[in-house]
């Protein structure tokens, strides 16, 4: 793929121009939303846009048990979503990065705007 035409608003494009479209990319697009069509993980994923927070404070703060909230976690950070930190004995987690907000954001304006 063109590195120029991978910029941001010319990824689509780049794989519609691609003589071939990489199956195993959009098969990896296609994983990525499965991840976040779990409501839980949903509402982990927003909460974690304040700032990092551990197991402890997401459980309290989404009134959530910390096994429901760990097993959500170990998905979301196998998924790239969430990266941890940890700090003595605590493991704190934070998104991965902004990609992961924006994706966020998006699909918030798409339902906000209908």
């Amino acid at each position: 793929m063109n590195e120029n035409a991978v910029k941001k608003g010319h990824i689509c494009d780049a794989i519609n121009q691609s003589e071939e479209p990489n199956i195993e990319v959009l098969y990896d697009l296609s994983e990525l939303f499965k991840v976040f069509g779990d409501s839980t993980r949903i509402r982990i994923l927003t909460a974690l846009t304040a700032g990092e927070m551990c197991v402890l404070h997401l459980a309290e703060h989404l009134n959530m048990g910390q096994s429901a909230v760990s097993h959500q976690l170990r998905i979301l950070r196998s998924s790239g979503l969430v990266r941890p930190r940890r700090e003595g004995k605590t493991v704190y987690y934070a998104l991965d990065d902004d990609h992961v907000r924006e994706i966020l954001e998006a699909g918030l304006e798409h339902i906000l705007h209908k």
